[in-house]
């Protein structure tokens, strides 16, 4: 396409600078509009629609085209405030055919105008190469380029003018052009956490929001597999086919929340065990913060022993017992082999997980607890679940490796009876709401069958025994008194079992006439239920 006005002709083509265009056209052809001298709106929407018609493409990429269109009038805009200082500079068109009518034809021009037909720019002057083209041009290989002022401020005014509108025009596209599209897919975006650059979550995978979505058929109540204080857990399907449990944090704003979440990550992530959980990864957006994990298709000991389907199967003994020495460990290993160690704080059946061999799996560390090792303990607010918080905790908030012994206990006298450690079903028949008060009063009364589970058949009684032993010995009301998880793990081996034992008849004797004399019963009301008194259901 050319314009032209009398011997002055203008081509375009694809690689030619569209700001090339725009100078020759205010220089010689007039085609760019001048805002001082004339103020119809006209001309600009001209110009705009001319630009369209010369390059289509900027109908199809208009943000590329018009930056690319900026870099060239911000350098030509460099040239001409040279050009403005006195400079003496020649000027050199794109390389690009002319119209065979033009006798510029005849040699082609590779950077500068060749010496038959040089271009002198002075006043008066509109780059034309004659009245006529037959008349022959001045020969000369350099000529000095002196702009007028008055030329030179309209160019450059001119052509910030049409910077600024072209700019406008690109962003009208791309506006309508993502408002087709957005009608066409749907968009989701993730926000950042506030308190994101405060936590370190090593190598784990951060998944977006839309992904869990989708996982999770949008968090339906269907794919509720576990709920709790600190939220839900989802049954998940991720894109590629693995299954996930997500737990979604309801009041991680609260200061509960916020801290489970920070320790649960951060501890998850660097406490690796095969007897604990392992955290796949995390998202966090403005609003949410939600945890993924493997997802153990035999879902948790608690499960097992009390919520089994018709069909489904138990947990027999052998198994049970492998659940005991699976937790002994991962219990161990938090204590001894992690530094700082660790505290978990609601160790309980609701929270051991079972995996596809059944073996125990430590999970939900939202309530652990980093632990100076030169401290013997913490104090903290007071989380768990009552009947497995030890004495002390209870009492005071203060917290040690001793209070995880406690739950360890009670975890293990809810293996061996598979009842809840507070129920009150037993109301009717007894006094006793505690499992704990429960098993020592039948310890007492050498009724070891009247402790097992109905539903467990096959049971080594010397096993149970000594597994009873080692939940008693764990359970005492001095933190002193209760062993280390090392010894634990030696003790369910019947390695130094006896002499503690021993000990612990001794002082049961003596602590137990004292805990007579004292009224000890608890007014539990008629309308007492089983989640009025749980500080922390299973996470």
């Amino acid at each position: 396409m050319s314009f032209g006005r009398q011997n002055c002709y203008l081509n375009y083509e694809p690689n030619m600078s569209l700001c090339m265009l725009i100078f020759w056209g205010a220089m010689n052809c007039h085609l760019l509009p001048m805002p001082l001298l004339n103020d119809s709106g006209s001309r600009w929407a001209t110009l705009l629609w001319l630009i369209v018609i010369i390059d289509p493409s900027w109908l199809h990429h208009p943000i590329e085209r018009t930056t690319v269109f900026v870099v060239d009038v911000i350098h030509m805009v460099l040239v001409m405030v040279v050009m403005k200082q006195g400079e003496v500079m020649d000027l050199a068109l794109p390389s690009h055919p002319d119209p065979p009518s033009s006798p510029l034809s005849e040699d082609p021009v590779h950077g500068v105008l060749s010496d038959d037909c040089p271009i002198t720019l002075c006043q008066g002057s509109h780059l034309d190469c004659g009245s006529s083209l037959q008349q022959p041009c001045i020969s000369s290989s350099s000529i000095p380029v002196v702009i007028r002022k008055s030329k030179l401020g309209v160019v450059i005014i001119a052509a910030g003018c049409s910077a600024f509108l072209l700019l406008s025009a690109g962003a009208i596209f791309a506006y309508r052009y993502c408002q087709v599209n957005e009608l066409k897919h749907e968009v989701f975006v993730d926000v950042a956490g506030e308190d994101e650059c405060k936590i370190l979550f090593g190598q784990l995978r951060r998944f977006s929001w839309r992904e869990l979505q989708l996982a999770t058929d949008n968090f339906s109540e269907s794919n509720v597999i576990g709920q709790g204080g600190f939220g839900k857990v989802y049954r998940g399907i991720l894109s590629d086919n693995t299954r996930v449990a997500v737990k979604r944090l309801t009041d991680y704003h609260n200061p509960g929340g916020e801290a489970a979440f920070i320790s649960e990550v951060e501890l998850i992530s660097v406490a690796v065990h095969r007897n604990l959980l392992k955290l796949i990864g995390f998202c966090t957006t403005s609003s949410e913060r939600v945890l993924v994990y493997p997802f153990m298709q035999n879902l948790s000991v608690a499960y097992r022993l009390r919520d089994l389907k018709p069909g489904e199967k138990g947990l027999d003994w052998p198994t049970r017992k492998r659940v005991a020495f699976g937790a002994a460990h991962g219990l161990e290993y938090l204590h001894e082999h992690c530094n700082p160690k660790i505290i978990h704080r609601d160790l309980k059946a609701a929270n051991i997980l079972l995996d596809d061999d059944f073996e125990a799996v430590l999970g939900d560390f939202g309530l652990a607890k980093i632990v100076d090792t030169k401290l013997t303990h913490v104090t903290t607010q007071v989380r768990g679940t009552m009947g497995h918080i030890a004495p002390e905790y209870l009492s005071t908030g203060r917290s040690s490796e001793k209070t995880d012994v406690f739950g360890y206990g009670i975890t293990l006298l809810e293996l061996v009876t598979g009842q809840r450690a507070i129920d009150f079903s037993r109301l009717e028949e007894e006094e006793d709401v505690l499992l704990l008060d429960h098993i020592k009063k039948l310890q007492r009364e050498k009724r070891l069958d009247h402790i097992v589970d109905r539903n467990l058949k096959n049971y080594d009684p010397k096993e149970v025994e000594i597994i009873v032993q080692v939940a008693l010995l764990c359970t005492q009301s001095s933190p002193e008194d209760r062993p280390k998880m090392a010894e634990v793990v030696s003790m369910m081996k019947g390695v130094g079992l006896v002499e503690r034992w021993a000990e612990w008849e001794q002082l049961e004797v003596i602590r137990y006439n004292e805990y007579s004399v004292m009224s000890h019963q608890f007014a539990w009301a008629e309308d007492s239920t089983q989640e009025a008194i749980q500080l922390s259901n299973a996470r």
